[in-house]
């Protein structure tokens, strides 16, 4: 029966195709270490937290690898990422909080969802709550289109 290789047995593979029993975290600067959490999308930085104690440590603790996020997501939800730091939430609360609506808003305002004739064509889609603003902003998308 062959072993399924997991995301962890993935990132610490020595050389020579073997387990080298250490992640990169562990042997790299953290700077670089830095570098490569700070090429994911929000959802994987979120799973990566999952992965082990040190990678949960080292990403939970670096606001620079949120802030990225947040400031993309601040894009489209400019009003929402600016009232939650304003309320003094962590870059990291502030981009989980606003991330599928940021999401969703994009959707809608490039007009994804202008075209839907029945409930079988949003099968798929991501929906979630959206405030008066959100709505008053995609109304007016919708008009102007």
């Amino acid at each position: 029966m062959e072993r399924r290789s997991t995301c962890t047995d993935d990132l610490s593979m020595g050389g020579k195709g073997g387990l080298s029993g250490q992640d990169f975290s562990e042997t790299l600067p953290w700077e670089v270490s830095q570098s490569i959490f700070a090429r994911l999308d929000p959802p994987s930085l979120c799973c990566a937290t999952l992965t082990c104690q040190r990678w949960r440590s080292l990403i939970q603790g670096c606001d620079l690898l949120w802030r990225g996020g947040c400031l993309e997501v601040r894009a489209v939800c400019q009003r929402e990422v600016d009232r939650d730091r304003g309320e003094g939430l962590s870059w990291k609360v502030t981009l989980v909080r606003n991330y599928v609506v940021s999401l969703v808003k994009r959707d809608w305002l490039a007009g994804r969802y202008s075209s839907v004739r029945s409930a079988e064509e949003l099968l798929g889609r991501r929906m979630c709550p959206l405030d008066v603003h959100a709505w008053g902003e995609i109304l007016e998308a919708e008009l102007q289109r």
